[in-house]
């Protein structure tokens, strides 16, 4: 293969892209105060077409499933109009569009979420860290240990916002599994403590994320769903005795499932070769992530270890990010400190080449 696949067209499931080069899901902390999307987020992911593939921040499929401030939700009728203008945005600029789905579990605040709404985790168990409120850092509160009405419920929350995504416009879903939030809660020995069939042992371990899989892939197809990883990410008090048995298993399993992707994020830091282990154990299309750059995604494409390789923080900073890899130009620098502000600062306002010189 040559450098130049990265540019060539490729398949993940039912989607066919232009290129592959994927935007990685990021929150970007600008929703509204009823979780919509608003024109910002039209002409942010509108701006970013090119790409083979945008994977939207991280939207909850329930208000209890809300962690951070301004993130957007698609659990209701607004919601689902809101988004359906920013895919069409990516749709006219000839791109594709996933919704990552992403239930924060027991990470969150009671000032980030509406109220009523609960704070749910396989077991009730507080995540030793701080989250960000508009009234600054505060600790994370005790969640609830979900009972299996709880559990069978969040199922059915994810399951209709796959098709909520779909009503929206959005082409796939991506389910998050990383980042210390839910289904990483339940695979992890740390968080999941729990004495049934959804804890103690592997299997049981699995069950939780693997029946979200099956419920979203029934009801939208699993060419259309893909899952995001990160073996040993330590993320949000995230804790488990042998990260690399637990994915090992969690892989396999996922062989028969026939899903659009794996997305598997790489992290030194955890004593892991992440991209390693899922080429081990998984045989479907894997996208790599974290900090690639322009030499090594071709590297990594052109030893068949990734079918598409994902850009977060580069793309933030460069709304034309394609062009500037396949012109060898150089790329805007990012403004970290506009990363979760409101507006438009820092959000939609990057130049692209031809208009910074």
């Amino acid at each position: 293969m040559s450098q130049q696949s990265l540019f060539n067209p490729v398949q993940l499931g039912g989607l066919n892209l232009a290129n592959a080069i994927v935007m990685a899901p990021m929150t970007r902390s600008r929703a509204n105060l009823d979780d919509t999307v608003s024109d910002l987020h039209v002409t942010y992911y509108g701006q970013r077409a090119s790409a083979g593939l945008i994977i939207s921040e991280g939207v909850h499929p329930s208000p209890n499933g809300k962690g951070y401030c301004r993130t957007p939700g698609i659990y209701n009728q607004a919601q689902i109009a809101a988004w359906r203008e920013v895919t069409d945005a990516v749709h006219a600029g000839g791109g594709l569009i996933a919704c990552q789905l992403m239930h924060c579990g027991r990470v969150g605040h009671p000032d980030n979420k509406a109220v009523a709404t609960r704070t749910l985790a396989p077991s009730a168990i507080i995540a030793n860290a701080e989250i960000f409120t508009e009234q600054g850092m505060q600790a994370m509160i005790a969640p609830e240990g979900m009972s299996l009405a709880d559990i069978d419920a969040t199922i059915e929350d994810y399951k209709q916002a796959a098709i909520n995504a779909r009503a929206a416009g959005f082409d796939a879903i991506e389910l998050h599994f990383t980042s210390g939030y839910l289904p990483a809660q339940f695979l992890s020995t740390g968080t999941n403590q729990r004495q049934d069939d959804y804890g103690g042992s592997l299997t049981n371990r699995l069950r939780f994320p693997l029946a979200l899989v099956k419920a979203c892939s029934d009801a939208i197809g699993a060419d259309r769903v893909g899952v995001r990883v990160c073996p040993g990410n330590p993320f949000n008090d995230l804790s488990d005795d042998d990260p690399r048995e637990t994915f090992t298993a969690f892989f396999q399993a996922l062989n028969d499932k026939h899903l659009a992707w794996l997305h598997v994020i790489r992290m030194d830091s955890t004593g892991i070769d992440n991209v390693a282990l899922a080429n081990e154990h998984y045989h479907g299309n894997i996208i790599v992530n974290d900090s690639y750059g322009y030499e090594e995604a071709c590297t990594v494409l052109a030893n068949k270890q990734a079918k598409a390789v994902s850009f977060g923080r580069k793309f933030i900073a460069n709304p034309d990010l394609v062009d500037r890899f396949k012109h060898g130009q150089a790329l805007n620098k990012i403004d970290f400190s506009t990363l979760y502000t409101p507006g438009a600062k820092g959000f939609n306002d990057y130049p692209c080449f031809a208009e910074s010189e």
